[in-house]
């Protein structure tokens, strides 16, 4: 498979570039007439960003599945789509090539459809990182329902959340799932996050750690029932000819959650067009991807990177993707290593945090394993500190292969500022340039933009958008209003990406991180309200802040100041109730790292809390804590001074 679009050069890089801001519609109307569509479109775009409204291909007809699977078959039907790692590296490996996914992706297909699922059907999937979980994603796309996936690491309540906000009627979960050293009951937390629920009729249940489980009659089905039963119409009707369910541009492909300011997740929504031509456009440009490479993506399709990055994008382009079920430490710190060295991998692509903890343990773990394979490296979820990236320039790419800095977010889709691997300029910690496609402006606090340089050259400001690329967001699910609130109303005519950056006279850029109360933890993000809502909920907790502090394995930490009932109390017991409240609640990932008890917080004299304040203290600010003249008793912030941890 070749890619005409694919940037060779800078010189090309530029070109592209400067016609993608001057004539956007010509320039992405090249690039889609690439794709497999039903029907072209009659206009490429429309937007505006008050409302927001933004269309792209506008009355195309297609269905994404056919361009990531279907199309290849006749070229690259024998190769391999996805190598399946398992947790446990004495378990046997799965190649699945992409005849055999086309032929599950079917069978699954086929599934839904017996067991009631229709287009726009919202289902929702909480697996382990199997080859079923891709095959049930792009069962759904296959038919034009609207999968929503959920990370294995969610709590009941944060998953009864989603599916009630999701009006879910449809659930594909397994019995358990492996994770390190660690079984996680899936369908029991799935039963947890049913109770009281009138709107789920099915769940679907793959086998995988034979935990035993219930299976409610009636509710609760095997998927290796199922897919027998399916594969028997299959062979019998001859269904393998039915095609997959055309698709407007703009139907709902997914529906992704992810943190806001408020205490409710925001369920981000994409379209189906644009969507898969950002994801397989950047795919290919950023990694310069060749045909015939092995792609590994490390990260979890709960979240956007693997939607985007294991998936869609490697799929359209007709790449090879790793999917790993396990973590990088287990069952030793070289497992990353192990298998880049198994697959010959020519790419991998993965998070600050991951790197940052390898570090720690030296280079014992690296030896006896060849690297040599490697051509890209990536990084994704936050911005790299330079210590890290030189790490794994040295001892990953031995000085030989590119690092791409990738930024971006869940209501992106996909990377929207990267050098691009080996054509355009790397510089460590920065993300650099913009895709093609994409504009960026630095505004300050009242949406003027930036035009004065400090001292040392460099402009500063948020980070925002001028004009829609073809896989923003839609809308937030069930309710558009948030979605203009949350992107589109805090500064005029742009689109508000919630960071802060600088921009140096090369045209850099350097994402400096989070300007709004969400929390960057990991490479995931988790608003403070999430945080404090679930702290709250403990019994003896009268309120609470949590802000973020430099960590040196996370990139940034929890810290939280806490107002308990009582102050004689066994600290560090009560610590450990609050974090087990607040992964009962949440989930492990949303533990604050650090939980301060204090007499009071910093509030202003109408109520609010100046987590401003906070946050300085939490970073070890002693001096500098900014106007404190407009709380409503200052001698508070000298009492949590004294007592930081």
């Amino acid at each position: 498979m070749s890619y005409p679009y694919q940037i060779k050069s800078l010189e090309e890089y530029n070109s592209a570039y400067k016609k993608s801001v001057e004539d956007p519609e010509g320039f992405w109307e090249n690039i889609a007439e690439n794709f497999t569509w039903r029907k072209k479109w009659d206009k490429v775009l429309e937007w505006n960003f008050k409302e927001p409204k933004i269309k792209w291909f506008i009355n195309g007809k297609l269905n994404i599945t056919e361009n990531c699977i279907d199309r290849h078959l006749k070229t690259l039907g024998d190769q391999p789509a996805i190598i399946w790692e398992p947790n446990n590296p004495e378990e046997r490996t799965r190649v699945v090539t992409y005849s055999r996914l086309h032929k599950r992706v079917y069978q699954f297909a086929q599934v839904l459809i017996n067991n009631g699922v229709k287009k726009g059907d919202r289902v929702c999937i909480y697996m382990g990182m199997v080859p079923e979980l891709a095959y049930a994603v792009l069962g759904c796309a296959r038919i034009g329902a609207i999968h929503s996936v959920i990370f294995g690491g969610f709590s009941a309540q944060s998953i009864a959340d989603r599916l009630y906000d999701a009006q879910a009627e449809f659930i594909v979960t397994c019995d358990g799932a492996y994770r390190g050293g660690k079984d996680i009951p899936l369908k029991s937390i799935i039963d947890d996050a049913l109770i009281g629920n009138r709107i789920v009729k099915r769940v679907i249940v793959y086998t995988r750690t034979r935990t035993p489980i219930s299976m409610l009659k009636g509710r609760d089905v095997w998927w290796e029932d199922e897919m027998e039963y399916a594969e028997s119409q299959i062979e019998k009707d001859n269904i393998i000819r039915m095609p997959a369910t055309e698709m407007d541009a703009e139907d709902p492909l997914f529906i992704l959650y992810t943190s806001g300011s408020t205490g409710k997740p925001k369920g981000v929504v994409h379209s189906s067009a644009g969507y898969m031509v950002w994801t397989n456009y950047t795919f290919v440009n950023v990694f310069q991807y060749k045909p015939g490479d092995v792609f590994f993506c490390t990260a979890d399709v709960g979240w956007i990177t693997g939607h985007s990055y294991i998936l869609y994008g490697p799929l359209s382009a007709g790449a090879t993707s790793v999917m790993f079920e396990g973590i990088p430490t287990w069952p030793d710190a070289g497992r990353f290593w192990d298998i880049v060295d198994k697959y010959k991998v020519n790419t991998i692509y993965t998070a600050p945090t991951a790197i940052r903890s390898l570090m720690s343990y030296g280079l014992e773990p690296l030896k006896g394993k060849d690297l040599s394979s490697l051509k890209v490296l990536g990084t994704v979820g936050e911005p790299i500190n330079e210590e890290a990236w030189h790490w794994y320039d040295e001892n990953i790419g031995k000085g030989n292969c590119p690092i791409v800095d990738t930024w971006w977010q869940t209501e992106t889709g996909g990377i929207l500022i990267s050098n691009l691997a080996g054509i355009t300029p790397a510089k460590p910690s920065w993300a650099t340039l913009p895709m093609p496609g994409v504009q960026p402006v630095l505004v300050d606090e009242k949406g003027n933009e930036a035009t004065e340089p400090d001292e040392d050259g460099l402009l500063k400001g948020n980070l925002c958008i001028k004009a829609p690329w073809p896989a923003i967001l839609r809308t937030t699910y069930g309710d558009h209003d948030r979605c203009r609130t949350n992107y589109f109303a805090t500064y005029e005519d742009l689109y508000f990406t919630g960071d802060g950056a600088l921009k140096n006279k090369d045209g850099y850029y350097r994402i400096t991180g989070r300007v709004d109360d969400v929390l960057n933890v990991s490479g995931h993000r988790i608003g403070t309200a999430e945080v404090e809502n679930a702290i709250n909920m403990h019994a003896g907790v009268i309120e609470s802040a949590a802000v973020g502090y430099p960590h040196d394995i996370k990139g940034q930490g929890i810290y939280a100041f806490v107002i308990y009932s009582h102050m004689h109390i066994d600290e560090e017991q009560t610590r450990k109730d609050i974090f087990q409240t607040v992964s009962r609640v949440i989930g492990a990932i949303a533990k604050p790292d650090k939980i301060q008890f204090v007499n009071g917080l910093p509030k202003t004299r109408s109520g609010k809390i100046m987590r401003r304040i906070l946050r300085k203290i939490a970073e070890g600010e002693t001096k500098n804590l900014g106007d404190t003249t407009t709380l409503l008793d200052p001698a508070v912030v000298d009492d949590i001074q004294k007592g930081k941890l």
